[in-house]
């Protein structure tokens, strides 16, 4: 997958789970990002360990709604460390 879709798909993720995920995090477009990207390798680990066919790394819609589980257990983890970002 190229850089490029890497970090669309990362913002993509990101998004959906703070538009998903209750309360209110202060977060701008790049720690969107990067909460996309962080979450779509949790969710990456997560596929592969389900679905054992392919590369972790591939783009396909199970990826994109894996990156999107990874990135809502990135931000209950965050609220659970007490970061600032998630209210």
């Amino acid at each position: 997958m190229s850089l490029i879709a890497f970090l669309v798909v990362g913002l993509i993720a990101g998004l959906i789970a703070r538009a998903v995920y209750p309360g209110s995090q202060a977060m701008g477009i790049v720690a969107t990002m990067l909460l996309g990207i962080v979450g779509s390798f949790v969710g990456g680990l997560v596929s592969s360990l389900i679905y054992s066919r392919g590369n972790w790394l591939d783009l396909h819609p199970t990826g994109i709604l894996f990156s999107v589980i990874g990135s809502i257990v990135v931000l209950f983890l965050a609220g659970l460390g007490g970061r600032r970002f998630v209210h």
